[in-house]
């Protein structure tokens, strides 16, 4: 494994505040053209910075309903309210991202904020960047290239997370058991690390019938996936399904319901996303993995603000990464909980991410009931 990680407790206060800003997906970015942070007499940067954040796509509801106004309200919190956030979303296109690289080079930004769609296709324009002397932080991703800094959540112990709840809900039946793994785009250097911490926990304890790289992450490749898998193991010989997140979670267990099963297997996930928190409720999905989204939000903004101030990141980066261009990369890795039906009350309720009328709407109440969540 390339990073050491730090475990520390983190407390976790993830009200999303929503702030009027433009986003786009395409290389025309929202905000200012005009010059980057203004300086004071003594050529030191003032408060008035303008942080470029870049995220990699909507289809995961995370990004523009967590990760984007937590982002956007530490940075206001952290400047006085005088720092501008200019957001793009590259929509999943490595191209796109590139070209939204050069604009906010071209906008003068004094910092950004990167998460890479594809973490070597965007090496040259972390390169651009540093070349203009605007750093960069790798947030959720570690993208390649002369980063500066980098915030995740411990992605191989995600695997392992993930890993270890499939083998407790198969119990005594995982020695005979076959399992289906829908792992993620490769793409992504976190999916690399969520498959060798899962299969570090599988391999030797249950047979893999079936594995899959799942392009782009998409729900609809994972259900195609997860059809030939059912085609060629056949329906009765599938006992669970490894599941790097929730929206594939969701295409796989289309595919399982519509081949005519009627108790499905136990599926993975990641995200907590309130479509994956609903089907834990109603047990068609075993589990997700819940990402504190707020500590890993105010890590990159606080990151990327002592970054544009030219300050140390000593005092907020107590780990560090490597990639292939840079070793030992300050970095903040935020710890991961196994979400089941035993802690939905405790984790995303009780962090405010959900509430309980937004997970239990008219079609999940009973099943809502059963676990009191009132």
């Amino acid at each position: 494994m390339n990073t050491r990680m730090r475990r520390a407790a983190v407390a976790v206060a993830a009200t999303a505040m929503a702030v009027s800003l433009a986003a786009c997906g395409s290389a025309k970015e929202s905000g200012n053209a005009a010059g980057g942070a203004k300086e004071s007499e003594g050529g030191k940067k003032t408060d008035a910075l303008k942080i470029g954040l870049l995220l990699p796509e909507n289809q995961t509801a995370r990004y523009e309903k967590f990760d984007k106004p937590l982002i956007e309200k530490k940075v206001s919190e952290l400047t006085g309210g005088k720092g501008e956030v200019v957001y793009a979303n590259a929509k999943q296109d490595a191209t796109v991202q590139t070209q939204q690289i050069d604009t906010m080079i071209t906008n003068k930004v004094d910092v950004l904020i990167l998460d890479a769609v594809d973490a070597k296709a965007v090496a040259n324009g972390v390169k651009k960047a540093k070349d203009e002397g605007i750093p960069v932080v790798a947030f959720d991703r570690l993208a390649e290239g002369p980063i500066d800094a980098y915030t995740s959540f411990d992605n191989e112990e995600v695997g392992h997370v993930q890993g270890k709840a499939l083998l407790e809900a198969l119990g005594d039946k995982a020695e005979d058991a076959q399992i289906v793994m829908m792992n993620g785009a490769i793409t992504d250097p976190n999916a690399k690390l969520f498959k060798k911490g899962a299969l570090a926990e599988l391999e030797g304890k249950v047979k893999i019938g079936k594995s899959y790289d799942t392009k782009e992450w998409k729900p609809e490749n994972a259900n195609a996936n997860m059809e030939g898998a059912l085609s060629a193991l056949g329906k009765d010989k599938i006992d669970g399904v490894y599941s790097a997140n929730d929206g594939m979670a969701g295409g796989i267990i289309t595919a399982l319901k519509g081949a005519g099963l009627s108790k499905l297997p136990p599926v993975t996930g990641q995200d907590a996303e309130l479509a994956g928190v609903q089907r834990i409720v109603a047990g068609e999905q075993f589990m997700s993995v819940y990402k504190p989204y707020a500590p890993e939000a105010a890590a990159a903004a606080e990151m990327a603000v002592a970054l544009a101030k030219g300050e140390k990141l000593d005092s907020i980066a107590k780990d560090t990464a490597d990639n292939a261009s840079v070793k030992g990369i300050p970095s903040v890795l935020v710890p991961v909980v196994s979400l089941t039906q035993d802690n939905i009350k405790d984790t995303v309720i009780a962090d405010g991410i959900y509430t309980v009328a937004e997970i239990c709407t008219p079609k999940y109440k009973a099943a809502c009931d059963k676990l009191g969540l009132k």
